[in-house]
């Protein structure tokens, strides 16, 4: 039997959306094919009542088989020895094997389903088990985010801004993460889990900016600002919504006080960043640090981005405060983690003065060039170590030759930050005759470059064959202890690592 004969014995599935809960947003698609299934199944609480039945009601015909697709639980416990998951999986698999003696039978099947049927549906649990098997086809529905957007009358994303569709029902922790870095957002599944939605909104700084929808194009509709809604009155079918951050055409200047974010990016590109980073460089108003590092942030319409040189710090932190004192978010842009060698000090330091006191200040975490490059080369960072820049030109060289010696004398793996540029060339090549009095020459060093960027380069050799020549602004040294070990692995690869536990005396 060929498989066109197949296909001619048996029925066909479809997947209908019915859109958002007004039978006016059925498409004509899904209409003409209620009105001619066979059987028309769909999903039900045990109360019996279905929200998709009742949006479907005036396309069917009355000669259709009904199939009432009864759940066993909705939130409530199970005795199921699978519990909650394992009572479910059985009743998809009896109502599956429902649908599919219909269609063996040569019946066409209709699974109704609210919004889009592959959306967040309970159609999905029959396509997964059927769609393989029958002739399939599923039409789509208006969804849940899209009527929301539509009834708030604002718009989801605009230019290159991304939309996150974010489920309640995660824990907080991973909700605040998400709010965080999304431009726009919206939080489905409410009803029980409404407290925990609100929490991370405001630990994610967005609480002002969502919205709430309940029931659009329901009887019952409701919108309003979330921040206004009472947990107790939130039933499952509302959304939460942040809309998009592209500022309406009317939209005022920043009234009253701003406030100034230090933002550590990481060594270099977005999969560096911080959920919370990445969040606080889309709500600025405004971007301010070194031109090389804002270029690395993403263009947002109607925000304003402020570059400047490497070597104006205080300049810059000054003209930040001065921006939030007019009333404007401002990011301040920094490489790597702003306190370590970066632009938190600058800015903390100019907060402390008049007229800056008020301004609020805040630095948010990034990934530091020095983790990024041992994670490169293994763990040489596994034991003690300390951090010394090598630039001279906010401190004498004598007080790093010091500091040198004394981390050197306390066996410590050091991480060295800022080693040369065009006008500073001799500082590799002192710290390396310096640690050779204290180290043997086999000592391992990593060198690495532009980690995370396109021309990365991360080796390992030996303490005396370290070359200044190779060494730039751009490269981070990272320089072993008497414990610290280099190992060959398949394959060739060198790995660095640096043991735990310290040998006593």
């Amino acid at each position: 039997m060929t498989d066109h004969q197949t296909e001619q014995r048996t029925g066909r599935l479809y997947g209908v959306g019915l859109g958002p809960g007004d039978p006016s947003l059925v498409t004509v698609r899904a209409a003409e094919l209620i009105g001619k299934a066979d059987v028309v199944a769909y999903h039900s609480a045990r109360h019996g009542r279905s929200i998709a039945r009742s949006i479907a009601d005036r396309y069917l015909t009355g000669g259709q088989i009904e199939e009432k697709l009864v759940y066993p639980v909705t939130v409530e416990t199970t005795d199921h020895p699978g519990g909650y998951r394992g009572a479910l999986d059985d009743f998809y698999e009896e109502a599956s094997a429902r649908l599919a003696a219909h269609l063996d039978a040569g019946r066409n099947v209709v699974v109704l389903a609210e919004g889009d049927p592959l959306f967040y549906g309970s159609y999905q649990h029959m396509h997964k088990r059927l769609a393989h098997r029958y002739p399939t086809e599923v039409v789509p529905g208006v969804t849940s985010v899209s009527a929301a957007a539509a009834r708030l009358g604002s718009a989801l994303v605009e230019a290159e801004e991304t939309l996150t569709i974010i489920p309640g029902t995660l824990p907080e922790e991973e909700l605040t993460a998400r709010l965080a870095a999304a431009d726009s957002a919206v939080i489905m599944k409410l009803g029980r889990t409404f407290p925990a939605v609100r929490r991370a909104l405001e630990r994610a700084g967005r609480l002002q900016d969502a919205q709430y929808v309940e029931r659009a194009f329901m009887d019952g509709e409701r919108t309003l600002p979330l921040a206004e809604v009472e947990a107790d009155t939130v039933p499952y079918f509302s959304v939460a919504v942040l809309p998009s951050k592209v500022a309406p055409l009317d939209l005022p200047e920043p009234a009253g006080p701003g406030e100034v974010v230090v933002v550590g990016t990481g060594p270099a590109g977005p999969l560096w960043l911080t959920p919370e980073a990445r969040g606080a460089l889309a709500a600025a108003t405004d971007l301010v640090g070194y031109t090389t590092y804002i270029d690395r942030v993403p263009v947002r319409p109607g925000q304003v981005r402020h570059g400047s040189d490497n070597k104006v710090e205080a300049e810059r932190a000054e003209f930040a405060l001065e921006l939030a004192r007019r009333g404007r978010r401002v990011a301040v842009v920094s490489s790597g983690d702003p306190g370590v060698f970066a632009m938190a000090t600058a800015v903390l330091e100019a907060a402390g003065e008049d007229p800056y006191r008020e301004v609020p200040v805040r630095v948010l975490p990034g990934m530091t060039a020095a983790h990024a490059a041992a994670s490169r080369a293994g763990a040489p960072l596994g034991h003690d170590y300390a951090v010394v820049s090598l630039s001279d030109r906010l401190k004498p060289w004598e007080v790093i030759a010091r500091r040198l010696r004394a981390a050197a004398g306390a066996d410590l793996v050091l991480a060295l930050y800022n080693p040369g540029s065009k006008s500073r060339t001799t500082q590799v090549g002192l710290a390396r005759d310096l640690m050779l009095e204290y180290r043997p020459a086999d000592t391992p060093v990593v060198m690495a470059r532009d980690v995370g960027g396109p021309t990365e380069r991360v080796r390992t050799v030996r303490l005396a064959d370290l070359d200044p020549a190779e060494v730039d602004m751009r490269t981070l040294l990272l320089i072993g202890s008497s414990q610290t070990r280099l190992v060959r692995r398949g394959n060739d690869t060198e790995v660095v690592w640096t043991p735990r536990r310290y040998p006593e005396d």
